[in-house]
């Protein structure tokens, strides 16, 4: 299907029944559809949005195009868990109905206010002139699950900033809402605009100044910041696009980072003595991730494992992009750590020694470990001649290296496809995710994280290990599974 900016944007009333079945039957046919991941019934998922705790659930949404794998006219989806791992789609839509979100509901973050739950968003409205306007708007979601849409803009569009104003983060920091938004200034460089809420009304903001996160002035716009904090050190999250790559390497179109300071100078809006900029994942896709302090004080963070402007093997059966596990934040000798809460354990429903293990059904979990001075060259999704997902791990050598170029069809090309980081010569674990065309793999507990897609034949579901000696365990992982 060519995608036209007319059926990109063609109002969700005006598609037929008709359409709307050739797309899910379409669907119904991808060999991809993800076991335990989260992905879209229909069409496109991309960020993660509203990330919250409210009324006694786990909340998160989806940005969703419903009608195939393209970014049109985008709205919100709901999900409820109980546990961070199992979610369930409520069916809750925030659309794209009104003036000020009549071209797309687009990213934000939600919190619990009394009974309802804000939604902080950008809805994105373009004139007969096809110019953008950005406004920051929000709605509440009540315990029976009806939305009200606020009529007013809560933040304005900066004099400073072009159209390009988006993504609103609302946290609490010492009993004070603040809100974060992303921009691109006039000299086209990207920054954060940092708000406060006058006597914590989440309907009144007021402007504190730029984020100063020692900012380095080379990416064009910072895509969905997120500010969360790990034992009062504040965490910044967000995705510098345009990022110089002589600032940090990185190899995906769009990079996915994050910085750590000392503390927060709430005055000022500074982020004290903030470290260098660090990938927050090393793999292939991995964007907008969305972070918050739960109500216990963790941080939490998920992402969409997908890219903005890259096109996936799955649209041709209608449906890109999932969402990555929820992963727990913490920091260990000023490294952010990031691995999936303690529930993702309930989804294991037989265990073998590395070394019995069955055929697998590309659905499992590996955990390996590693000696000091080792060398392993493994093989994810490997077919009968050994072609698939190659992981080597030279601990002497101090790197790890991620080639996906053998694992099915190719795609993306242009932006390589081989990953790498550096690990330390020392025993080394290695948790491993498989799920059907999603890995994730976690170094030592998530002091490293290579995330992604591949897109296997129906030949490739084989492990193969093909130089090191490794101790471990296999999982077969069962969604259906819940703790007792």
């Amino acid at each position: 299907m060519t995608w036209t900016t007319e059926k990109r944007y063609r109002r969700y009333e005006d598609w037929t029944q008709e359409e709307l079945k050739q797309i899910k039957e379409n669907i119904a046919q991808s060999p991809w559809r993800a076991s335990y991941h989260v992905e879209p019934k229909t069409g496109l998922l991309n960020d993660p949005n509203g990330f919250s705790y409210f009324n006694g659930k786990w909340v998160v949404f989806y940005q969703n195009f419903p009608f195939g794998a393209a970014h049109g006219l985008k709205s919100w989806v709901q999900l409820e868990s109980d546990d961070l791992v199992h979610f369930e789609e409520t069916g809750l839509r925030l659309l794209p109905d009104t003036q000020l979100d009549s071209h797309g509901a687009y990213s934000g973050s939600a919190m619990q206010f009394g009974d309802e739950l804000f939604l902080f968003y950008t809805g994105n409205h373009r004139d007969e002139n096809w110019q953008r306007h950005p406004y920051q708007i929000g709605a509440l979601i009540n315990q029976a699950g009806e939305v009200k849409k606020l009529d007013k803009v809560l933040i304005d569009q900066p004099q400073e900033a072009t159209d390009h104003f988006r993504d609103p983060q609302i946290f609490n920091y010492q009993g004070q809402f603040y809100a974060i938004v992303g921009g691109q200034n006039l000299d086209k460089k990207g920054y954060v605009k940092l708000y406060r809420a006058l006597d914590n009304d989440y309907t009144n903001w007021q402007a504190v100044g730029d984020l100063d996160f020692a900012n380095d002035q080379t990416a064009y716009m910072m895509e969905c910041p997120n500010l969360v904090f790990i034992n009062e050190q504040p965490v910044l999250l967000y995705c510098p696009q345009g990022l110089d790559k002589e600032v940090l390497a990185y190899d995906n179109i769009y990079p996915n980072t994050y910085k750590i300071g000392q503390s927060f100078d709430t005055k000022t809006g500074r982020m004290v003595n903030p470290s260098p900029i660090q990938n927050l994942d090393y793999g292939f896709e991995c964007y907008a991730t969305q972070a918050f302090n739960a109500p216990d004080g963790r941080a939490l963070a998920v992402s969409w494992l997908g890219l903005p402007d890259v096109a996936y093997p799955s649209d041709a059966f209608d449906h890109q992009g999932v969402f990555s596990l929820v992963k727990e934040l913490s920091i260990k000798d000023g490294k952010l750590y990031q691995y999936p809460v303690p529930a993702i354990k309930n989804l294991r429903s037989q265990e073998f020694d590395l070394t019995d293990r069955p055929q697998t059904n590309n659905s499992y979990e590996l955990e390996l470990d590693l000696a000091a001075d080792s060398q392993l060259e493994l093989v994810l999704f490997a077919d009968q001649a050994g072609a698939g997902l190659k992981l080597t791990v030279d601990l002497k050598a101090g790197n790890i290296q991620l080639d996906r170029s053998q694992a099915g069809q190719a795609f993306d090309l242009e932006h390589g496809t081989i990953r790498t980081a550096q690990l330390a010569n020392e025993a080394t674990n290695l948790s491993i995710f498989i799920d059907k065309s999603v890995f994730e793999i976690f170094i030592n507990k998530g002091e490293k994280v290579f995330s992604g897609r591949v897109f296997p034949r129906e030949d490739q579901t084989g492990i193969l290990i093909k130089q090191g000696a490794v101790q471990g365990k296999y999982y077969e992982l069962d969604y259906g599974r819940k703790a007792n």
